[in-house]
Protein backbone atom coordinates (compact mmCIF):
# COMPACT_ATOMS: atom_id res chain seq x y z
CA UNK A 1 0.00 0.00 0.00
CA UNK A 2 1.02 3.55 -0.79
CA UNK A 3 0.91 4.68 2.81
CA UNK A 4 4.09 7.25 3.41
CA UNK A 5 2.19 10.25 5.10
CA UNK A 6 4.86 12.65 4.29
CA UNK A 7 3.10 12.07 0.34
CA UNK A 8 -0.50 13.14 1.17
CA UNK A 9 -0.46 16.82 0.81
CA UNK A 10 1.61 16.56 -2.50
CA UNK A 11 -0.51 13.84 -3.91
CA UNK A 12 -4.06 15.49 -2.66
CA UNK A 13 -2.66 18.82 -4.59
CA UNK A 14 -2.10 16.82 -8.09
CA UNK A 15 -4.49 17.58 -10.59
CA UNK A 16 -4.91 14.71 -13.54
CA UNK A 17 -7.96 13.99 -14.71
CA UNK A 18 -9.39 11.76 -17.14
CA UNK A 19 -12.78 10.15 -18.76
CA UNK A 20 -13.91 7.09 -20.32
CA UNK A 21 -13.99 7.63 -23.75
CA UNK A 22 -14.11 4.40 -26.56
CA UNK A 23 -15.40 1.12 -26.09
CA UNK A 24 -14.04 -2.22 -27.78
CA UNK A 25 -16.57 -5.13 -29.17
CA UNK A 26 -14.34 -8.06 -29.00
CA UNK A 27 -11.13 -6.72 -30.91
CA UNK A 28 -13.54 -3.99 -32.69
CA UNK A 29 -12.50 -0.44 -32.05
CA UNK A 30 -16.11 1.67 -31.97
CA UNK A 31 -13.99 4.34 -30.84
CA UNK A 32 -16.99 6.55 -29.42
CA UNK A 33 -20.24 5.38 -31.41
CA UNK A 34 -21.67 4.64 -28.56
CA UNK A 35 -20.13 6.59 -25.82
CA UNK A 36 -22.33 8.96 -23.89
CA UNK A 37 -19.32 11.66 -24.00
CA UNK A 38 -19.51 13.76 -20.60
CA UNK A 39 -18.71 17.52 -20.42
CA UNK A 40 -15.35 17.44 -19.83
CA UNK A 41 -12.73 15.47 -17.63
CA UNK A 42 -13.50 16.18 -14.22
CA UNK A 43 -14.49 14.51 -11.21
CA UNK A 44 -17.93 14.05 -9.83
CA UNK A 45 -18.39 15.95 -6.84
CA UNK A 46 -20.41 13.81 -4.58
CA UNK A 47 -21.28 10.24 -4.48
CA UNK A 48 -24.23 11.23 -3.85
CA UNK A 49 -24.97 13.77 -6.43
CA UNK A 50 -27.21 12.71 -10.16
CA UNK A 51 -24.24 12.81 -12.10
CA UNK A 52 -23.74 9.25 -10.52
CA UNK A 53 -25.86 7.91 -12.89
CA UNK A 54 -24.04 8.37 -15.98
CA UNK A 55 -21.04 11.30 -15.41
CA UNK A 56 -21.50 15.03 -15.77
CA UNK A 57 -23.70 16.16 -18.39
CA UNK A 58 -23.67 13.50 -21.10
CA UNK A 59 -24.46 13.31 -24.23
CA UNK A 60 -26.11 10.49 -25.83
CA UNK A 61 -24.40 8.69 -28.57
CA UNK A 62 -26.06 8.76 -31.73
CA UNK A 63 -25.30 4.37 -31.92
CA UNK A 64 -25.90 1.37 -30.09
CA UNK A 65 -23.06 -1.22 -30.26
CA UNK A 66 -24.09 -4.77 -30.76
CA UNK A 67 -22.48 -7.12 -28.63
CA UNK A 68 -22.80 -11.23 -28.21
CA UNK A 69 -23.19 -12.54 -24.88
CA UNK A 70 -20.61 -14.33 -23.53
CA UNK A 71 -18.42 -11.94 -25.60
CA UNK A 72 -15.79 -9.31 -24.20
CA UNK A 73 -16.14 -5.59 -23.99
CA UNK A 74 -13.26 -3.42 -23.05
CA UNK A 75 -13.80 0.22 -22.00
CA UNK A 76 -11.00 2.89 -22.40
CA UNK A 77 -10.01 5.92 -20.40
CA UNK A 78 -7.61 8.85 -21.25
CA UNK A 79 -6.90 12.29 -19.73
CA UNK A 80 -7.69 14.07 -22.67
CA UNK A 81 -10.01 13.57 -24.79
CA UNK A 82 -9.21 11.79 -28.65
CA UNK A 83 -5.58 11.53 -26.87
CA UNK A 84 -5.41 7.47 -26.67
CA UNK A 85 -1.06 7.55 -26.53
CA UNK A 86 0.07 4.86 -24.49
CA UNK A 87 2.65 6.64 -22.93
CA UNK A 88 0.56 9.09 -21.22
CA UNK A 89 -1.15 7.73 -17.83
CA UNK A 90 -5.29 6.87 -18.35
CA UNK A 91 -5.58 8.58 -15.62
CA UNK A 92 -2.64 10.29 -13.87
CA UNK A 93 -1.71 11.74 -10.47
CA UNK A 94 -1.30 8.95 -8.35
CA UNK A 95 -5.25 8.55 -8.41
CA UNK A 96 -5.05 5.51 -6.29
CA UNK A 97 -8.71 3.74 -6.88
CA UNK A 98 -11.09 0.85 -7.48
CA UNK A 99 -12.13 0.25 -11.56
CA UNK A 100 -16.04 -0.98 -11.47
CA UNK A 101 -17.93 -1.92 -14.62
CA UNK A 102 -21.50 -2.22 -13.80
CA UNK A 103 -24.74 -2.68 -16.65
CA UNK A 104 -28.15 -1.82 -16.78
CA UNK A 105 -31.02 -3.40 -18.76
CA UNK A 106 -33.37 -0.25 -20.09
CA UNK A 107 -35.68 -0.33 -22.95
CA UNK A 108 -33.65 2.33 -24.98
CA UNK A 109 -30.10 2.83 -24.33
CA UNK A 110 -29.96 6.18 -26.23
CA UNK A 111 -32.57 7.53 -23.76
CA UNK A 112 -32.50 5.95 -21.00
CA UNK A 113 -32.15 8.29 -17.66
CA UNK A 114 -32.67 5.62 -14.94
CA UNK A 115 -31.71 2.10 -14.25
CA UNK A 116 -31.02 -0.84 -12.17
CA UNK A 117 -27.33 -1.15 -12.17
CA UNK A 118 -25.63 -4.72 -11.27
CA UNK A 119 -21.67 -4.88 -11.01
CA UNK A 120 -19.70 -6.95 -13.56
CA UNK A 121 -16.40 -5.96 -13.35
CA UNK A 122 -14.10 -4.97 -10.35
CA UNK A 123 -10.41 -4.38 -10.00
CA UNK A 124 -10.03 -3.44 -6.31
CA UNK A 125 -7.09 -3.61 -4.50
CA UNK A 126 -5.19 -6.52 -3.08
CA UNK A 127 -2.82 -4.54 -0.48
CA UNK A 128 0.61 -5.07 -3.05
CA UNK A 129 2.60 -2.76 -5.39
CA UNK A 130 0.94 -1.48 -8.61
CA UNK A 131 -2.56 -3.57 -7.15
CA UNK A 132 -5.07 -0.40 -7.49
CA UNK A 133 -7.43 -0.97 -10.45
CA UNK A 134 -6.27 2.44 -11.51
CA UNK A 135 -3.18 1.50 -11.72
CA UNK A 136 -3.76 -1.59 -13.65
CA UNK A 137 -5.69 0.66 -16.01
CA UNK A 138 -2.46 2.55 -16.47
CA UNK A 139 -0.68 -0.42 -17.13
CA UNK A 140 -3.48 -1.39 -20.12
CA UNK A 141 -2.94 1.85 -21.85
CA UNK A 142 -6.26 3.12 -20.28
CA UNK A 143 -8.55 -0.52 -21.03
CA UNK A 144 -10.71 -3.01 -18.91
CA UNK A 145 -12.30 -5.56 -20.78
CA UNK A 146 -14.51 -7.97 -18.86
CA UNK A 147 -17.17 -10.42 -20.47
CA UNK A 148 -20.70 -9.67 -21.00
CA UNK A 149 -22.16 -12.80 -18.89
CA UNK A 150 -23.66 -15.49 -21.23
CA UNK A 151 -27.06 -16.00 -19.57
CA UNK A 152 -27.92 -12.00 -19.65
CA UNK A 153 -31.03 -11.85 -21.61
CA UNK A 154 -31.04 -10.01 -24.62
CA UNK A 155 -31.31 -6.41 -25.32
CA UNK A 156 -30.49 -3.14 -24.70
CA UNK A 157 -28.30 -1.81 -22.09
CA UNK A 158 -25.97 0.70 -20.38
CA UNK A 159 -22.65 -0.33 -19.42
CA UNK A 160 -21.38 2.49 -16.76
CA UNK A 161 -17.69 2.60 -16.12
CA UNK A 162 -16.49 3.98 -13.31
CA UNK A 163 -13.03 4.86 -11.98
CA UNK A 164 -13.22 6.38 -8.24
CA UNK A 165 -10.36 7.83 -6.91
CA UNK A 166 -9.42 8.21 -3.12
CA UNK A 167 -6.24 9.68 -3.32
CA UNK A 168 -7.04 13.00 -1.79
CA UNK A 169 -8.31 11.52 1.78
CA UNK A 170 -11.37 10.16 3.73
CA UNK A 171 -14.65 12.14 2.23
CA UNK A 172 -12.60 12.99 -0.97
CA UNK A 173 -13.86 10.36 -3.66
CA UNK A 174 -13.31 11.38 -6.80
CA UNK A 175 -15.40 9.82 -8.72
CA UNK A 176 -14.82 9.44 -12.83
CA UNK A 177 -18.44 7.96 -14.61
CA UNK A 178 -19.56 7.39 -18.62
CA UNK A 179 -21.64 4.98 -19.98
CA UNK A 180 -21.87 3.26 -23.43
CA UNK A 181 -25.07 2.01 -24.87
CA UNK A 182 -25.02 -1.34 -26.59
CA UNK A 183 -27.72 -3.98 -27.20
CA UNK A 184 -26.82 -7.50 -26.26
CA UNK A 185 -27.77 -10.40 -28.69
CA UNK A 186 -27.51 -14.01 -28.22
CA UNK A 187 -28.41 -13.55 -24.38
CA UNK A 188 -30.01 -16.10 -22.00
CA UNK A 189 -32.64 -15.29 -19.60
CA UNK A 190 -31.42 -13.86 -16.53
CA UNK A 191 -32.40 -10.27 -15.52
CA UNK A 192 -30.21 -9.68 -11.77
CA UNK A 193 -31.42 -7.10 -9.56
CA UNK A 194 -29.40 -4.26 -8.87
CA UNK A 195 -29.06 -0.83 -7.45
CA UNK A 196 -29.65 2.83 -8.18
CA UNK A 197 -26.75 5.70 -9.00
CA UNK A 198 -27.06 7.50 -6.98
CA UNK A 199 -27.72 5.59 -3.74
CA UNK A 200 -25.76 2.29 -3.93
CA UNK A 201 -22.49 4.56 -2.15
CA UNK A 202 -23.42 6.31 0.90
CA UNK A 203 -20.75 8.49 2.25
CA UNK A 204 -20.93 6.58 5.54
CA UNK A 205 -19.16 3.15 3.91
CA UNK A 206 -16.48 2.09 5.30
CA UNK A 207 -14.07 2.67 2.10
CA UNK A 208 -15.07 6.20 2.53
CA UNK A 209 -14.22 7.15 6.15
CA UNK A 210 -10.59 6.08 6.18
CA UNK A 211 -7.77 7.77 4.52
CA UNK A 212 -6.18 5.57 1.95
CA UNK A 213 -2.92 6.80 3.77
CA UNK A 214 -3.66 5.58 6.91
CA UNK A 215 -2.01 2.75 7.90
CA UNK A 216 -4.88 0.61 8.91
CA UNK A 217 -7.24 1.15 5.52
CA UNK A 218 -8.23 -1.71 4.27
CA UNK A 219 -9.98 -2.05 1.01
CA UNK A 220 -14.08 -3.14 1.26
CA UNK A 221 -15.61 -3.12 -2.13
CA UNK A 222 -17.93 -0.41 -2.75
CA UNK A 223 -21.79 -1.42 -4.23
CA UNK A 224 -23.00 -5.25 -4.86
CA UNK A 225 -20.72 -8.04 -5.30
CA UNK A 226 -19.64 -8.56 -9.02
CA UNK A 227 -22.94 -10.89 -10.81
CA UNK A 228 -21.06 -13.24 -13.19
CA UNK A 229 -24.19 -14.72 -14.04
Amino acid sequence: MKTPLVLLAAVASVSAHATWQELWVGSTDKITECTRTVKDNTPISSITSGDMFCGRSPAAASGVCDVAAGSSLTVEMHQQPGDRNCKTQAIGGQHYGPVLVYMAKVADAKTASSASWFKVAEDGYTGTTASWGTEILNANCGKKSFVVPKSLASGNYLVRAEALALHAGAGNQQPYVSCFQINVTGGGSATPSGVSFPGAYKTSDSLFTKSLWDSSFKYVSPGPAVWSG
